[in-house]
C-alpha cells in the first residue's frame, strides 16, 4: 500500500525536503511548526521523522505532556529513549565518553544521574532537607553570606558546598553529545513535539542548543501552539527566522477540498459542507465530529471538548477506569501500573485496552505502554474524571513507581497531584526532587518548594520550616531567571524573621537580598538594605559582621565609588583578622584588591592582591570550596593591574572551583575574566568560546547587568576575531548598550564602552562618539580610572574622523597625563597611539609611525599581544618602506598567530610595496567610484567640508561616504585612510 503524506499540506513538505537536504549544516537548523491544537502539527512532524529516516540521519523524538511539566528534561529524557544504547556502552566512541556529562538529560535527574547536591533524608520534621546550612547557597547568588546555622555555629562563607553540577555544562555536553551522534550516520533529527508544555529545564536547553547549534549535521524540529510558548523562547526561535537559522512553518485550517475529500472521501456534500464548516477547517476537529452519531453536524457550546467527552459516554465503569487511569499515568501508563490504577479480575484490563482500541480511544505505545489518541483526548479526560477518584489514582501511581525504584523527580508529579493537606510523606518526596534539581533544574526546584509550602501548616510548630523553605526557594529562583519572585520572597522572609533570631536565617536573607537587588540593577536599595542591618540593634553577631560587610563591599566600584566603602571593607577586614577567620579575610582582601585597581590606586590593589593570595593558599578545601568570587575579583584586579598570568592563574582556579560547586553568576564572571586576559594576549578563539558560555548563563540568570556585561565582552571579542566589514560585533554591542538601558553602573558603562569601539570599526564615528560621550558622562566619572586611556582612544578616534581636532587634542592630553600617573604599559600604548592619529591628521606622518612605533613597544612589555599587533599595523602603514616591513610582518604574524582576523584583514590591506619592480596596484577593492575619489581627497589631507566644497556635496554626504570606506576597509581614521589610499595609488 502506498504511504501518503499529511493531508494538504504539500508546500509544507517541499520546503522540509530542502532542509532535510541540507542535514542542519546548508540552511536552517531548527524547524519550527506552529499552529492551533489539532491543526495537524504532530502528523507533520512525524512525515518530516519518516522522511529523515529514508535519507539515512538517526532520529530522536521526544514529546511533551501537559500534567508533567516539572519534570527536568522530561522532553528530551523522552527523546532520547529512542537512542540505541549501544552507542553509548563505554568505550564506543566519543558518544559513550559524553554520556555521563549529559546523564540527567540522558536519563532524568535521580539515581544514577548528575544531580544537583545530595538528596534529601526525607526527615521533614524540622528541616527541608534540601538548603540546610550551605546545601542550597551555593546555587543562589551571594558568595560569601552566612546561611543558617545548625547548632548555633556559623561563619562568614559557610560549610562547604554538597557536589555541585553545572546545568550550563549539562547543555553543552548534551550539544557535543548530538553532534557525536550524528557522525555515526548520515546526520541526525532530534524532533519535539508539544513543545508548549515543555519543562523549564528542556526550554532552556532547547534555548541554549537554538543560540549555539552543534557544529555537526543536526537538524532540530519543534511542534508547538504558538500563544503558549514561553517569551524566551519564542524570543530565540524568532531571532533565528530573522538570521535563517530557524524556519519557521505556520499551519494554518487545510482547504475545503482537501479535508473532505482526504479525511472523508464519500461523504455526501451537504453533510461534507456541513461538518467542515463547523470545524473551522481543523483535521481534529473533523474527524472528531465525523464520529459522532447523526447525520447533521453540529457545534456544541463545549467546543471539541464535548465532542470528546461524548465519545466517553458509551464506556463501561471499567473502560471509563482504564482511559482515566491512561491519562493520569502518561508515558508510565504500562500494563503493570494499569492493573494497580484499574484493578479488576484477571483477563479483564487485556479485554479492555483491546476494546478502547477498536474505539480508537487508546492506542498502543513504546515497550508495551499505552497512550490516549491525543494529548488533547488526555486533558479532557483528567479533567472530567471524579477529583476523589483522580487523586486516589495519582496517590496510588506515587507508590507504584516508588516500589519500582523511580527517583523522586519521576514520582513528584504524581505526588503533588495527591496532595489535598500536610502530608509528610508526600512533601519529603517533594524536597528530594528539589534537593536532586537544585542545580540541573531550579526551576523545577522552585516549583516543588512551592507545593510543600502551599501545604506547610502554618503556626509555631512549622515557622522554622517554612523560612528555611523560602530561603531555599529563593535560591533556586535566583539561578533560573526569576530575580525579582526572588527578591519578593526574601523580603518577606527578612520582614518575618525578628532581630534577635540565631538561626542564621536572618543574614542568609539580607545577604542574598541585597545580592539580588545588586544584580536587579537597584545598587541603592541593595547598600540602603546591608546599612540598615548593619545597624540594627542588638547587632548581629560577629560572623555575621563579616557576610554583611563583605556583600556591602561587593557594591563597588558597580555604582557607588569605592571610596564610600572603603572604610566599611577596612573594618571588615580588621574584624576578620581579630576573629581569626582567614577565609573571611581573604574575601574583604579581594574585595579591596578590586577596588583599589579600579580607581587606580595600583600599589595598594597590588599589596592586597598579594596577600589575599597568600592567605588563599592557606586554607583548607572546605574554605576554598566557596572563595569562586575572591578568586574573581582576584583576576579582574590582576587584568587591570597588567599582570596577565596571575590574572589567568586566578581565573583558572576559580574556574576549577566553580564548576564544581557553583554558583552559576560567579561562573559567569571567572569566564568573563579569563576571556579577556585571552583577548588581550591575543588568543581569541578559545576567548569567543568563554564569552559565549558566559552569555548562556548570564541569560539564564535573569540579570540585566550581567548580560550586558557578557554581551559587552562578545562583542569586543567578536570584533576582533571577525574580518573588516563584519556586522555581527555591532549587532551584539548594540544588544549589549540595550540592556544596559538607562543605569549607569560600571557594566552598563563598560557595554557602551564596547559600542564605541564596535561602531567605530564598523564605520560610525558619530556613533561610537555618542556611545563614548554617553557612558563617561559629562565629568567622564563613567570610565574607569585605571583604563580610561582606553577608552579616550576611542573617543579621539571618533573625533578624528568627524574633523574635530581642537576636541581630540583635549581627550588625547587627558589620556597622555592619566597613562603617566598609572604607569601601565597597555594603557601608555593607548595614549601614544591617541598620539599617533592626530600627528597623523596633521600630516606629519613620520612622527605619528614613531609615536606607534613606541605604543608597540610598550604594549609588548606587558605582553598585550592584541595591541602590540595592531599598533604595528598602524605604524606600518605610515612608515617609510623599511620600517613599514618589519613592522607589518611582525604585526601580522602576532595576529594571525593569535586569530585576531580584523587585523589581518587590515594588514592584507595595506601590505608594503615589494621592493621588485610589479603591476600597479589596482584601487582600492569594493569602492565605488565616489568613494575612492573621496578617499584620494582625504591623502591629500583635505578636511571634511574642504572635501564637500571640491566635490559640491554636502559636508553630510561626505561623512556618510566616509562611513561606507571605513565600514569597507576596515580603518577607522583618516590617517589610515590615507595611508591605505597611498599605497593603491600608482606612482606617477
Amino acid at each position: 500500500m502506498t504511504r501518503t503524506g499529511p493531508v494538504g499540506r504539500e508546500a509544507e513538505l517541499r520546503l522540509l525536503d530542502e532542509v532535510l537536504a541540507g542535514r542542519g549544516t546548508d540552511g536552517p537548523r531548527v524547524v519550527d511548526l506552529t499552529g492551533a491544537a489539532g491543526i495537524g502539527k504532530s502528523r507533520l512532524l512525524t512525515e518530516l521523522c519518516l522522511r529523515a529516516r529514508s535519507r539515512g540521519m538517526g532520529v530522536l523524538r521526544g514529546r511533551a505532556t501537559e500534567y508533567e511539566r516539572h519534570t527536568p528534561y522530561g522532553l528530551f529524557t523522552d527523546a532520547f529513549a529512542d537512542l540505541d544504547p549501544d552507542l553509548l556502552r563505554p568505550g564506543t566512541g566519543p558518544a559513550s565518553t559524553l554520556a555521563t556529562a549529559a546523564s540527567p538529560v540522558l536519563r532524568g535527574i535521580g539515581e544514577g544521574a548528575l544531580g544537583g547536591g545530595a538528596a534529601g533524608d526525607g526527615d521533614t520534621g524540622h528541616g527541608s532537607g534540601h538548603g540546610q546550612g550551605q546545601g542550597g547557597r551555593r546555587d543562589g547568588f551571594g558568595g560569601g553570606g552566612a546561611g543558617p546555622r545548625e547548632g548555633g555555629a556559623g561563619r562568614a562563607g559557610g560549610e562547604a558546598a554538597a557536589p555541585y553540577t553545572d546545568r550550563f555544562a549539562v547543555h553543552r555536553a548534551t550539544a557535543r553529545l548530538l553532534a557525536a551522534l550524528s557522525r555515526t550516520g548520515s546526520g541526525l533529527l532530534i524532533a519535539l513535539d508539544d513543545l508548549h508544555w515543555a519543562d523549564p529545564a528542556s526550554l532552556e536547553l532547547l534555548d541554549h542548543l537554538v543560540r549555539h547549534p552543534p557544529h555537526a549535521p543536526v537538524l532540530i524540529a519543534v511542534a508547538r501552539r504558538d500563544r503558549q510558548t514561553s517569551a524566551s523562547l519564542a524570543a530565540a526561535l524568532t531571532r533565528g527566522v530573522d538570521t535563517g537559522a530557524v524556519l519557521r512553518l505556520g499551519l494554518g485550517p487545510l482547504p475545503e477540498r482537501d479535508c473532505v475529500e482526504r479525511l472523508a472521501p464519500g461523504l455526501r456534500p451537504a453533510r461534507a459542507a456541513r461538518l467542515y464548516a463547523a470545524s473551522g477547517g481543523n483535521p481534529l476537529y473533523f474527524l472528531t465530529l465525523l464520529q459522532q452519531d447523526g447525520t447533521g453536524a453540529r457545534s456544541p457550546l463545549g467546543g471539541l471538548g464535548s465532542l470528546l467527552l461524548d465519545e466517553l459516554t458509551p464506556l463501561t465503569p471499567a473502560q471509563r477506569r482504564t482511559v482515566e487511569a491512561v491519562a493520569v499515568l502518561g508515558d508510565h501508563a504500562t500494563p503493570e501500573l494499569l492493573a494497580e490504577l484499574a484493578p479488576g479480575p484477571a483477563g479483564e484490563l487485556d479485554a479492555t485496552l483491546r476494546a478502547l482500541a477498536l474505539r480508537d480511544l487508546t492506542r498502543p505505545g513504546p515497550a508495551g505502554s499505552w497512550t490516549l489518541r491525543h494529548p488533547v483526548l488526555r486533558t479532557v479526560v483528567h479533567e472530567n474524571a471524579d477529583h476523589r477518584s483522580r487523586i486516589l489514582m495519582h496517590r496510588t501511581a506515587a507508590e507504584a513507581l516508588a516500589r519500582s525504584g523511580a527517583p523522586a523527580p519521576v514520582r513528584a508529579h504524581h505526588v503533588e497531584q495527591a496532595l489535598t493537606g500536610w502530608d509528610p510523606a508526600g512533601a519529603a518526596v517533594l524536597l528530594e526532587a528539589a534537593a536532586l534539581a537544585s542545580a540541573t533544574a531550579p526551576a523545577s526546584s522552585a516549583h516543588w518548594l512551592a507545593a510543600v509550602l502551599r501545604v506547610l501548616p502554618e503556626g509555631p510548630r512549622y515557622a522554622g520550616q517554612r523560612l528555611a523553605l523560602m530561603l531555599d526557594r529563593a535560591r533556586a529562583l535566583s539561578v533560573c531567571g526569576e530575580l525579582q519572585a526572588g527578591r519578593d520572597l526574601l523580603a518577606e522572609v527578612i520582614d518575618t524573621v525578628p532581630p534577635h533570631d540565631d538561626s542564621g536565617l536572618r543574614p542568609a536573607a539580607v545577604t542574598l537580598c541585597a545580592s539580588l537587588e545588586r544584580h536587579l540593577g537597584r545598587y541603592a536599595r541593595a547598600e540602603a538594605l546591608l546599612r540598615r542591618e548593619l545597624s540594627r540593634s542588638p547587632a548581629p553577631p560577629p560572623s555575621d559582621l563579616l557576610a554583611l560587610g563583605i556583600e556591602l563591599g561587593s557594591s563597588a566600584p558597580h555604582s557607588t565609588p569605592y571610596p564610600t566603602v572603603r572604610a566599611d571593607v577596612l573594618r571588615t577586614r580588621e574584624l576578620a583578622r581579630r576573629l581569626g577567620d582567614g577565609a573571611a579575610e581573604a574575601d574583604a582582601l579581594a574585595l579591596m584588591a578590586l577596588g583599589e585597581a579600579y580607581e587606580g590606586g595600583l600599589d595598594a590593589a597590588a599589596r592586597y592582591a598579594d596577600r589575599a593570595d597568600a592567605l588563599l593558599e592557606t586554607l583548607s578545601d572546605r574554605d576554598l570550596a566557596l572563595r569562586g568570587e575572591s578568586r574573581a575579583r582576584l583576576s579582574a584586579a590582576s587584568f587591570y593591574l597588567e599582570r596577565y598570568g596571575e590574572a589567568e592563574r586566578h581565573a583558572d582556579r576559580g574556574l576549577a572551583l566553580a564548576r564544581r560547586v557553583g554558583p552559576p553568576h560567579i561562573l559567569s564572571h571567572l569566564l568573563q575574566c579569563k576571556a579577556n586576559v585571552l583577548m588581550s594576549t591575543c588568543r581569541l578563539h578559545p576567548a569567543l568560546e568563554l564569552v559565549e558560555e558566559a552569555e548562556t548563563i548570564a541569560r539564564g540568570i535573569g540579570s540585566p547587568d550581567l548580560l550586558a556585561l557578557a554581551l559587552a565582552n562578545k562583542a569586543q571579542v567578536l570584533l576582533a576575531s571577525l574580518p573588516p566589514g563584519n556586522p555581527e560585533s555591532l549587532a551584539v554591542a548594540e544588544e549589549a548598550a540595550a540592556v544596559a538601558g538607562p543605569r549607569t553602573s560600571w557594566w552598563a558603562s563598560l557595554a557602551w564602552c564596547v559600542l564605541g569601539f564596535a561602531a567605530l570599526f564598523a564605520g560610525k564615528p558619530e556613533r561610537a562618539r555618542t556611545a563614548m560621550l554617553r557612558a563617561a558622562r559629562p565629568d567622564l566619572s563613567g570610565l574607569q580610572p585605571s583604563m580610561r586611556p582606553l577608552f579616550l582612544e576611542a573617543l579621539v578616534t571618533a573625533t578624528v574622523a568627524g574633523g574635530d581636532l581642537g576636541s581630540a587634542d583635549g581627550w588625547a592630553a587627558l589620556a597622555t597625563a592619566d597613562a603617566q600617573r598609572l604607569g601601565l604599559p597597555t594603557q601608555r600604548a593607548s595614549a601614544l597611539r591617541s598620539t599617533a592619529q592626530l600627528l597623523a591628521a596633521r600630516g606629519r606622518t613620520a612622527e605619528a609611525a614613531e609615536a606607534y612605533a613606541r605604543a608597540a613597544g610598550e604594549a609588548a612589555r606587558s605582553g598585550a599581544t592584541l595591541w602590540e599587533a595592531q599598533s604595528l599595523l598602524l605604524g606600518a602603514s605610515l612608515a617609510a618602506d623599511g620600517p613599514a616591513e618589519a613592522m607589518w610582518h611582525r604585526g601580522r604574524g602576532l595576529a594571525e598567530s593569535g586569530g585576531a582576523h580584523l587585523l589581518t584583514g587590515f594588514a592584507d590591506l595595506i601590505r608594503p610595496t615589494a621592493p621588485a619592480p610589479s603591476p600597479p596596484p589596482p584601487p582600492l577593492p569594493g569602492l565605488t567610484p565616489r568613494e575612492r575619489e573621496i578617499s584620494a581627497l582625504v591623502a591629500e589631507g583635505l578636511t571634511t567640508a574642504a572635501i564637500a566644497a571640491r566635490l559640491h556635496l554636502s559636508p553630510r554626504t561626505v561623512d556618510t561616504h566616509l562611513s561606507h570606506i571605513y565600514r569597507k576597509t576596515g580603518v577607522t581614521t583618516r590617517s589610515a585612510l590615507a595611508a591605505l589610499t597611498a599605497r593603491a595609488t600608482p606612482a606617477p
